[in-house]
């Protein structure tokens, strides 16, 4: 077996410098390198975490087949659009991360490798993969646009010396317990719970979540938007109304876009949190895993399960490749390497999510207390975003309204159903025409 590469920040020396592509440099053939581009999501506390993490894992991946990677890692809030351009230009990289949400919209352009028995043979089979997983990776009836990569969940971390200080005996597990301990927690210039209130893809999960809470999916039976339901209407107002209306998000949350609400967890300046396994950005940030508790995402009432109960989306990462590659044969070979049950292994430990492969969740490292939360979440309390080729589009309007409410409410604008219906009429009417 390998030797375990440094995943730890603390323990990675390695340069983050990358040699440019080109001519120069030869395999053992004698011939020039071949390279491919790899456009990673942000998955740890900073860009530069995540180089620290991956770039020892492309140096093992060039060491065993020759092929560099180089490789660039893009913020959530610029990757959608920068997909879009490139599935657009044909100028994209070779191999790239997705939100798993996003499947079945970049499905749609026709720029992505299609995942057919033959791709998936090329990486050890299609029947590695959970399930679950891989029902986030495209429409239904068509080949999978992507392979799942790192699969998450949303649940509610919470600070226990905060707790404790403000008196707060368990953490909450509905969204009135919720408002009662982040109103206890907002005092003396902290506050009871972060957002990332210019997020787009953060605010349509959370809304897409409470959506589900109040009966209500965003898109009709046959995939048309239905924005301006009662219960999305309900659902947005809900989600703003933590800033607006109950004052236990602090006003500059609304222009958090990068990761600063779990900054601001780790620094004790906000008691609770909702996210995807966060972990290690918590210890990136010197906080230790005694310090923070973590508990299934809160509900209307009872517990989480189907339907009405629905706490949080189907969460996750897939890794695909663009159609128009030069190296086919080399993106096949790097997609195997990162799906294989070892670097699985070592990437998920490192961010704290879980495997969607199967042999890699037999792992000690994924039966904790932390990871089992997420687990009986993906199996029985979350929903997938509707799989329809406008979700992306969905993302981008709503999650946009989603801001400007935050805006309105940060700046101390009232933030009313009707204004509320209006932000998502306006959504609705810029989603494109069946």
């Amino acid at each position: 077996m390998r030797r375990i590469r440094a995943a730890v920040t603390g323990a990675v020396t390695l340069s983050l410098a990358l040699t440019a592509c080109g001519g120069g440099g030869a395999d053992d053939g004698g011939q020039a390198k071949k390279t491919l581009t790899y456009w990673a999501s942000n998955q740890g506390s900073s860009l530069e975490v995540d180089k620290k993490v991956l770039q020892p894992e492309l140096d093992e991946f060039e060491r065993r087949t020759g092929i560099e990677v180089k490789l660039e890692v893009v913020p959530w809030s610029d990757l959608l659009n920068r997909i879009l351009t490139a599935t657009t230009s044909g100028q994209g990289p070779d191999v790239l991360n997705i939100g798993n949400t996003w499947s079945a919209s970049l499905q749609a352009t026709g720029a992505l490798l299609p995942w057919d028995a033959k791709s998936f043979d090329a990486i050890g089979g299609k029947d590695r993969f959970v399930d679950s997983a891989l029902g986030s990776t495209g429409a239904p009836g068509q080949d999978p646009a992507a392979v799942p990569l790192y699969s998450m969940a949303y649940a509610l971390y919470y600070n226990k010396q905060m707790f404790k200080d403000a008196g707060i005996a368990k953490p909450p597990t509905t969204w009135d317990e919720v408002v009662a301990a982040g109103k206890k927690l907002s005092k003396d210039g902290k506050s009871g719970i972060g957002v990332e209130g210019s997020n787009l893809s953060n605010n349509i999960h959370q809304v897409f979540v409470l959506g589900k809470q109040h009966g209500a999916d965003f898109f009709t039976a046959d995939g048309k938007p239905d924005f301006t339901s009662d219960g999305a209407v309900a659902a947005v107002k809900q989600y703003v109304d933590l800033m607006a209306t109950h004052k236990i998000v602090a006003p500059g949350n609304a222009e958090y876009a990068q990761n600063q609400s779990l900054s601001d967890f780790a620094k004790d300046k906000t008691g609770m949190v909702l996210w995807q396994t966060p972990s290690q950005t918590f210890a990136s940030q010197g906080m230790t895993e005694d310090e923070w508790g973590v508990v299934p995402a809160p509900v209307a009432s009872g517990k989480p399960g189907t339907g009405t109960a629905v706490n949080s989306m189907v969460a996750g990462i897939n890794m695909a490749v663009f159609k128009n590659t030069d190296n086919l044969d080399g993106a096949l070979k790097f997609v195997k390497f990162m799906t294989s049950d070892e670097e699985q292994t070592v990437l998920n430990k490192t961010y704290g999510s879980v495997p969607p492969v199967k042999g890699a969740q037999k792992d000690p490292a994924f039966s904790g207390p932390s990871l089992a939360v997420i687990r009986d979440t993906l199996a029985s309390s979350a929903a997938a975003l509707p799989q329809v080729p406008e979700e992306s589009q969905f993302e981008t309007v709503v999650g946009t309204a989603v801001k400007e409410l935050f805006a309105d409410a940060a700046a101390g604008r009232p933030v009313t159903t009707e204004s509320v219906k209006a932000k998502l009429d306006k959504a609705q009417q810029q989603m494109p025409k069946k």
